[in-house]
């Protein structure tokens, strides 16, 4: 569904990804892992086009998204949930969801049932300011807001970064469930191995801005683990 090939991306005179490959298999969950630092957040930026690729190429359903804007990548259905979720906090959780809205092809004016089903938070406090919930429940509101774009692929960026243990579990058996259950394809930013391991169907490891490692997630052993993922 996905496929990087050979992308490079500076910071000013720095090279931070180098002739980097990546391949999200569709109906699969892949998660992108590696130290701090490595380029992983740098790499969904590039894909959603919020970051410039100096050279390489970016291919969505056989398509090559390289040179399109931000704003045209949506629409062919990829959500995408950022590090630190940036909701808007001053406006209500309903205002949030319905900001996907016009994104949707069927251009539906109304937010799906289904978020409500996945995330019954949400229905109650529909009408309280985004900025008011706590941090699990801006995460489920983000992954929400994601999913109100009806997306073939979701995008998730550390979604259990400074998350209580509960809420971990609970988004994590719903990335199984949108993965499994609705086939939606999903790639995972996610640091926790265990809760890598729990939800995801392969991996693909970054360091220093290259894959130094991917396969089927029963293929990560403890020596990639020891090599490239311990702090």
């Amino acid at each position: 569904m996905l496929t990087v090939k050979g992308l490079n991306q500076f910071y000013g005179q720095s090279h931070t990804l180098w002739d980097l490959e990546l391949n999200v298999e569709e109906g699969k969950c892949t998660c992108l892992m590696g130290r701090n630092g490595v380029g992983k957040t740098t790499l969904l930026q590039c894909v959603m086009g919020l970051l410039a690729t100096q050279s390489g190429q970016i291919e969505y359903l056989g398509q090559d998204i390289a040179g399109l804007s931000a704003e045209k990548r949506a629409p062919l259905g990829i959500g995408y949930v950022p590090q630190g979720r940036q909701i808007f906090p001053l406006l209500t959780v309903e205002e949030n969801l319905r900001i996907g809205l016009p994104v949707r092809g069927d251009k539906s004016k109304n937010v799906p049932d289904f978020i409500y089903e996945l995330f019954p938070v949400l229905k109650e406090m529909l009408h309280r300011r985004g900025g008011d919930l706590s941090g699990g429940q801006q995460q489920q509101l983000a992954i929400g807001r994601a999913l109100v774009i009806n997306p073939k692929l979701l995008i998730l960026d550390e979604p259990t970064e400074g998350i209580q243990p509960n809420v971990v579990a609970e988004i994590g058996d719903i990335i199984r469930r949108l993965n499994q259950e609705i086939g939606l394809t999903v790639l995972l930013v996610e640091q926790k191995l265990p809760f890598a391991r729990k939800v995801a169907d392969r991996f693909c490891i970054l360091d220093r801005g290259r894959q130094v490692a991917a396969g089927e997630m029963t293929e990560l052993n403890d020596a990639l683990v020891k090599e490239y993922l311990t702090v």
